[in-house]
């Protein structure tokens, strides 16, 4: 497993608009845009890329999330953190 990876992701207040977004995103939508139109991160202006992070750099339950995931794979279900619900992707 590796050490360090790079993600992206959606932060949003509410669990049914991450729900909502991740439908849109299987139905064809581009991570990217819906992070730029609905992330409540600065990370949005980048289109939610938070570049390359090892454990622990972010709180527990994006780490234990996003460590999970295989590269191209982005969370079916938000992930609820103190900052609110993510939707994460992994992309390295």
């Amino acid at each position: 497993m590796s050490d360090k990876i790079k993600a992206s992701h959606i932060l949003v207040e509410k669990k049914s608009l991450a729900e909502q977004i991740i439908e849109e995103i299987n139905s064809g939508a581009i991570f990217a845009e819906m992070a730029r139109k609905h992330s409540t991160c600065p990370s949005k202006k980048k289109g939610g890329n938070l570049g390359e992070f090892g454990r622990g750099a972010m709180v527990k339950e994006f780490e234990t999330a996003a460590f999970a995931l295989k590269k191209g794979e982005m969370t079916q279900m938000p992930i609820k953190t103190k900052f609110g619900y993510h939707i994460i992707k992994r992309t390295k």
